[in-house]
């Protein structure tokens, strides 16, 4: 399994490590740009190429035609399989860092749902989910999670029902180190690829939040 890596500028030791979970629409341009992003910031990030096992390196458009072809691809994924890959994406990216800090996971769309799921199987630093349509279904899983985690939503995300987001407000009311934020947006609202997702403003508030939580908990 390919893991695609960033470093922060040259000569700048990495404050901490992030493992970045794809799209459906792969390791793309997307997800690139993220991973530059937080690089930027000064971390050290390593993104799966989830799809590997059946179609590798895939990466697709973020028009109407690359929407269907990418759900194609989720239809052929392993879920399972898929967590167990990138749990132990998150130990390579471990072993790359130079001590510290377990690496952190964050995750969109699909990984976003993969994400927490890492969180419930590995031990990274934190978690950061952004709109992770599986995420409500899996609430099982909170007593597994023992990392600060952070979730953003869309309160019009016509692929994750308000219903969902408020049974997952309910579940972590009271417990210590989860934070649930809701923009006025749809899904995939970060995506600046995508001319049908993305919302300026409820990515810049979003990634705002983000990087606040990075930077005390990463």
């Amino acid at each position: 399994m390919s893991l695609f890596v960033w470093d922060p500028p040259a000569g700048q030791r990495p404050k901490g490590s992030i493992l970045l979970i794809q799209e459906i629409f792969g390791v793309g341009p997307y997800i690139r740009a993220v991973g530059e992003r937080l690089a930027a910031a000064g971390y050290l990030v390593g993104a799966p190429d989830v799809f590997w096992r059946f179609a590798p390196n895939w990466a697709s458009d973020h028009d109407e035609a690359g929407l269907g072809a990418s759900l194609e691809k989720v239809g052929l994924l392993d879920f399972p399989l898929a967590i167990a890959d990138c749990t132990a994406a998150l130990g390579a990216l471990a072993a790359m860092s130079d001590g510290g800090k377990a690496p952190a996971v964050m995750g969109f769309c699909m990984g976003g749902t993969l994400a927490w799921a890492v969180a419930a199987a590995g031990e990274p630093s934190c978690c950061v989910s952004y709109y992770g349509s599986g995420v409500p279904d899996m609430l099982g899983m909170l007593d597994q999670v023992t990392c600060p985690t952070l979730f953003h939503f869309g309160n019009a995300d016509a692929y994750i029902p308000n219903e969902g987001v408020d049974a997952l407000s309910a579940a972590i009311a009271g417990r210590d180190g989860y934070f649930l934020n809701v923009e006025d947006a749809g899904h995939a609202f970060d995506n600046h690829e995508s001319a049908i997702f993305w919302n300026e403003s409820a990515a810049k508030s979003a990634w705002a939040k983000t990087m606040s939580f990075l930077t005390e908990h990463a």
